[in-house]
């Protein structure tokens, strides 16, 4: 089976016609899940993409920013709700950045009940990576690096999967030429596009230090990116989104163009 990206949320953080952005890398029989979105809506597009909870075994959170970490409280709840009722066996193990795990440890030492908490170190694992680590996780090699945020700290990675091929998420911000070595020819490359460049006097991306889709195909043609994926976009034409972004994207990108709704799956 190929491996499969199900993107569960594809807009920015204050959308309310679609997800925040998230998704899941499928390889094999397992799950990866990378960012949670704004609240308990995770659990909700978990179910409705048929992902089995207990096959999620690993979660990555770029940063601290609402509509990215919160959804991840209600990972943990939901795990450790599952490890009381004996439904879930083994560790879940979450990767992030040492500010982002501060921050994650404080909501929910905040928010949960002391019996969800108990399983937090233990079964569940709050796991700090650092700029160029790399970790086996599943059938996948990940390598996590910082993007080197003009706001908070965010760490995006790269994951080289079976049958070479590679997969980079560079979080939700502008690229950074420090970010190449990790990045130029990848087989597929997640990019944020707050809008579209005809937009960004409505939108204002470039002072919310945000890229437009024109900007995503720019750099996906210089970095020589074989299929480009956009996301964390506006909601405001959902139904034309996908034909918009796409035929600004293919004004300077001559590879293959990805604008996908929730849910949509990718086989990579």
């Amino acid at each position: 089976m190929k491996p499969e990206l199900i993107m569960l949320g594809t807009g920015n953080a204050m959308v309310t016609k679609c997800y925040n952005t998230c998704f899941a890398l499928r390889n094999e029989e397992e799950y990866f899940l990378v960012d949670a979105g704004g609240g308990n809506g995770i659990l909700s597009q978990l179910e409705k993409a048929q992902i089995p909870f207990e096959q999620i075994r690993h979660m990555f959170l770029t940063h601290a920013h609402t509509d990215h970490i919160l959804g991840a409280v209600w990972i943990i709840r939901k795990a450790a709700a599952m490890m009381l009722a004996e439904t879930y066996h083994g560790r879940f193990t979450i990767y992030c950045h040492d500010e982002a795990a501060k921050v994650l440890r404080e909501i929910c030492e905040l928010t949960l009940a002391g019996k969800f908490l108990k399983f937090l170190g233990s079964k569940i694992r709050i796991q700090e990576v650092k700029d160029g680590e790399g970790i086996q996780i599943s059938d996948m090699h990940v390598r996590f690096f910082d993007i080197h945020s003009t706001k908070a700290k965010q760490f995006g990675f790269r994951a080289d999967l079976e049958k070479d091929i590679s997969l980079v998420c560079l979080g939700d911000e502008p690229y950074n030429s420090l970010c190449k070595p990790y990045v130029e020819g990848a087989d597929w490359m997640l990019c944020e596009a707050f809008c579209l460049y005809g937009m960004r006097d409505i939108f204002h991306p470039y002072e919310k230090h945000h890229s437009t889709a024109l900007d995503a195909g720019n750099l996906a043609e210089k970095l020589k990116v074989r299929n480009l994926v956009l996301y964390h976009t506006e909601d405001t034409d959902l139904k034309n989104r996908k034909k918009q972004y796409t035929k600004e994207v293919k004004l300077l990108y001559s590879g293959n163009v990805y604008v996908p709704d929730d849910l949509e799956v990718l086989k990579l």
